[in-house]
């Protein structure tokens, strides 16, 4: 255990020392001469001025600018609406991603429960005709019947928390 120690704090302890470097030149080298900085010719200033000229604008150009212009409005207009229904988009579209895997991997008889549901809103749309107040109320009415056989429990709190809405609403 101490050889261990004795190892690491040897090469750490050295790093912590600092040195000082010069460095001299060779003796046999000749003596150059230091160039100034406006003889490099990377730096050397462009002889005359310039003057940026703007070229007059073709009539192509006029046209696209005046396009651009009139339909500025309406690309952003675009532009919002596309940001406010991209999250609502994606949201639905992971929704459908969602129920098809449950789709895909149902319970075992969900779907004659489905067709059993289904048949009893069509039931419903038969007999409500005449009246578009029936057509409103035969097919979900028949629908949730049907639905209530196979999940009772679900449809208690179903009629539980409506009662309570419709009372809140009534008052």
């Amino acid at each position: 255990m101490f050889k261990v120690i004795q190892r690491s704090v040897g090469p750490a302890s050295l790093s912590l020392l600092t040195f000082r470097v010069s460095a001299s030149p060779k003796k046999d080298s000749p003596h150059k001469t230091s160039v100034k900085v406006n003889e490099l010719s990377l730096y050397s200033v462009p002889e005359g001025q310039s003057k940026y000229v703007e070229e007059p604008r073709t009539p192509l150009e006029e046209s696209i600018s005046h396009l651009r212009r009139y339909c500025e409005p309406y690309t952003s207009w675009c532009q919002e609406m596309y940001s406010q229904t991209k999250p609502r988009m994606q949201s639905l579209a992971q929704w459908g991603l969602g129920s098809y895997e449950y789709l895909q991997n149902a319970p075992p008889g969900l779907f004659p429960r489905l067709g059993v549901t289904g048949f009893a809103g069509i039931v419903g749309l038969l007999l409500a005709r005449g009246s578009k107040i029936k057509k409103l109320v035969y097919p979900p009415g028949f629908m949730g019947l049907a639905a209530s056989l196979y999940y009772p429990q679900q449809a208690i709190i179903f009629v539980q928390v409506s009662g309570e809405k419709l009372y809140d609403w009534g008052l």
